[in-house]
């Protein structure tokens, strides 16, 4: 859990202290302190938060009182340093910030501090961490990333039957799903911003389903998919998660269509797809069965033979 933003600069107008002023009593609203270093060496500063020691400053392994931390960093140079040390950092460009800056390797740059709201650092700090970003909630649910840990529920999920009677199962073997969902994790994630989600119970914490959006090859339109599990069906789950992923996807993906593929012979979900305001468009034919095989780490998979199904094709736009 982030507790602390360290931020590390080396230029700063001076009219810029009260705005990390602000920003400071704006962060400690949400339990996180702003810590300000001006021009010092980075070895220096990374030995106030793991101690002066050789061993300290030479251990690759990254301590404990810094795995709750984020570092904002105006320099490259030291970017470059805390990074090296496995710790969890972002760039930041300043007004004075030299022409062309670049901090080779970052996943997050921010600039004028006092713009970043928390929520932003938070899932900075998560995706570098390996923590899952929390998306939203209901009034029964809460919606966020699918973890590693969470492939042994959905395995319990899956061992009803019938969960595979309008869907594509999970692979074979367990080890397989979770090489594919940690890839999943860091190319999906974090390269798309979005994906498929895992749906949790507010109430005791299970994994009941998953749903969210996905991109399929030879259509333009983002593509909502959504299960929930046999002892949580017929209780409104889908309904709730999938209207409450529609406005996520339309105020903050800023998506203006959206499509479902949807086994024809399932009718109960096209009948709650067309409730979310999704209208039938045509019928297509689309590969199924893609688990069939083995997992392998550059992302191809063993496939069987090639197998296809007659879908309902739904379209959902924005009014």
């Amino acid at each position: 859990m982030l507790k602390t933003v360290v931020y590390i600069f080396h230029d700063n107008a001076d009219s810029s202290f009260k705005e990390l002023e602000e920003e400071k009593a704006y962060l400690a609203d949400y339990g996180i302190l702003l810590e300000t270093i001006s021009s010092q060496r980075i070895r220096d500063i990374w030995a106030l938060y793991v101690g002066s020691t050789k061993a300290a400053l030479e251990s690759d392994k990254l301590p404990q009182s810094v795995r709750e931390v984020l570092f904002l960093c105006d320099d490259p140079d030291d970017f470059a340093y805390i990074k090296s040390k496995g710790a969890y950092a972002c760039g930041m460009v300043t007004p004075v910030s030299k022409q062309g800056i670049s901090f080779e390797g970052a996943q997050y740059i921010f600039s004028e501090i006092d713009d970043v709201d928390a929520d932003s650092f938070i899932k900075a700090y998560q995706r570098q961490a390996g923590e899952p970003w929390d998306i939203l909630e209901t009034d029964r649910l809460l919606v966020r990333e699918t973890t590693v840990q969470d492939v042994d529920a959905l395995y319990e999920i899956y061992a009803e039957p019938s969960m595979t009677r309008y869907m594509e199962g999970l692979f074979e073997d367990p080890t397989d799903e979770k090489r594919y969902m940690k890839d999943y994790i860091e190319k999906v994630y974090s390269l798309m911003g979005f994906g498929v989600w895992s749906l949790v119970s507010k109430e005791d914490g299970k994994l009941i389903g998953r749903a969210g959006f996905s991109v399929r090859g030879g259509f333009d339109e983002p593509e909502l998919g959504f299960f929930i599990g046999v002892p949580w069906q017929r209780k409104g789950y889908a309904t709730e998660a999938c209207a409450a992923i529609m406005e996520y996807g339309r105020q903050v993906l800023m998506f203006d269509k959206v499509q479902t593929l949807v086994k024809k012979e399932n009718e109960v979900s096209i009948h709650l797809c067309k409730k979310l305001g999704f209208k039938v468009v045509d019928e297509v034919e689309i590969e199924e069965d893609i688990y069939g095989g083995t997992y392998i780490t550059d992302g191809r998979v063993s496939l069987g033979p090639d197998k296809r199904g007659r879908y309902v094709r739904l379209k959902w736009t924005a009014s």
